[in-house]
């Protein structure tokens, strides 16, 4: 058994990592913080989780996380940077699911986090977690940073064409929405169901924290700078990512056929059929991307869609699907929930 700490477990995310663990057969949950909430039993603040997680929230400072193989970071970003180094440390493997660690330019990460970086010599050490990119690296890698949800969702759906060299890498456009779970579980005007329901709209149009992430990872993938032009909007929903891709055509190819190739293999990426449009609900509280390959009327424009849950592939299920290829386990163990209709 992986003997597991959570750190930060009153969240969408850390509730999200509860749920798939503690059906995961191979993982021990042995302690999960929060500084707020000491003494507060799991199933009592989270009644899903009742006969499933017997533990109570511990103060932070008091928890034996260094007993644990491998410690969740799921907190709000900057709380990781902090703690983690401790731990590293003693020998305690760390998946961070916050943005401490993600982006390799520490200077322009503290430009869109607004904060100066706590441990800078550990970001050099991290390996980003998207699994079907970096497999080997993340086997053997002490910290893991977690990617975001539309970094992974934009990340899988440009990613073939970048490789194969077959679309205009200085014109691409990710038009992408969220659900408002994205959010956080915080208190905040823009979140309230009468501000959020029956409303739709972009945020974030000058810059958003993603794109930074988003830019490096084709940037990696492709070689070289890449041109992205990133616009994230809110949808009055629950969970779900969708991104729906521009990229301009450079070389013909078989699209379709390049997909399911790229693909082949992998568990949590579903190529779909020609003239496919995948929706959110095929995805939700599973750790799957559909994505659907378009050419609008035979011409120059590639359009893929890529749809995720972000609370899932987008967060604690690709955390634990990194957990697992850590561990030398079954990819697929505790990942193996059918997405929720209606």
């Amino acid at each position: 058994m992986v003997k597991l700490g959570i750190v930060g477990g009153t969240g969408y995310t850390g509730v999200e990592l509860l749920r798939l663990l503690a059906q995961h057969p191979a993982a021990e949950i042995v302690a999960i913080t929060s500084r707020a909430d000491a003494g507060t039993p799991v199933a009592r603040m989270f009644p899903s989780l009742r006969g499933r997680v017997d533990l109570q929230f511990e103060d932070p400072a008091r928890a034996n996380l260094k007993a644990c193989d491998l410690v969740f970071f799921a907190t709000p970003n900057g709380i990781a940077m902090q703690q983690a180094p401790e731990l590293l440390e003693a020998g305690v493997r760390v998946i961070d699911l916050a943005a401490d660690f993600r982006i390799t330019d520490v200077a322009e990460w503290e430009q869109w986090y607004g904060m100066q970086h706590a441990s800078p010599n550990w970001v050099a050490k991290a390996v980003y977690g998207l699994s079907e990119v970096n497999r080997e690296a993340i086997r053997d890698a002490r910290l893991v940073a977690n990617p975001g949800c539309y970094p992974t969702a934009v990340q899988l759906g440009f990613m073939p064409l970048i490789e194969g060299g077959l679309v205009d890498l200085d014109h691409l456009i990710a038009d992408a929405k969220s659900g408002v779970s994205g959010a956080g579980r915080k208190a905040e005007v823009s979140s309230l169901f009468s501000e959020a329901s029956d409303n739709f709209k972009a945020y974030g149009v000058p810059g958003h924290r993603h794109l930074p992430e988003i830019r490096q990872g084709l940037s990696r993938i492709a070689g070289g700078k890449v041109g992205l032009t990133f616009v994230p909007h809110l949808l009055p929903v629950i969970r779900g990512i969708y991104a729906t891709l521009y990229a301009p055509i450079k070389a013909e190819a078989d699209f379709q056929a390049l997909y399911e190739k790229r693909y082949d293999g992998e568990l949590f990426v579903d190529v779909m059929p020609e003239k496919s449009h995948p929706d959110t609900r095929s995805v939700r509280a599973a750790n799957v991307c559909r994505i659907a390959v378009h050419r609008p009327q035979g011409g120059n424009m590639l359009v893929v869609l890529s749809v995720i849950d972000n609370l899932v592939k987008g967060a604690a299920g690709q955390a634990v699907q990194n957990m697992n290829i850590m561990f030398g386990l079954p990819e697929a163990d505790g990942l193996w929930q059918l997405p929720v209709l209606p």
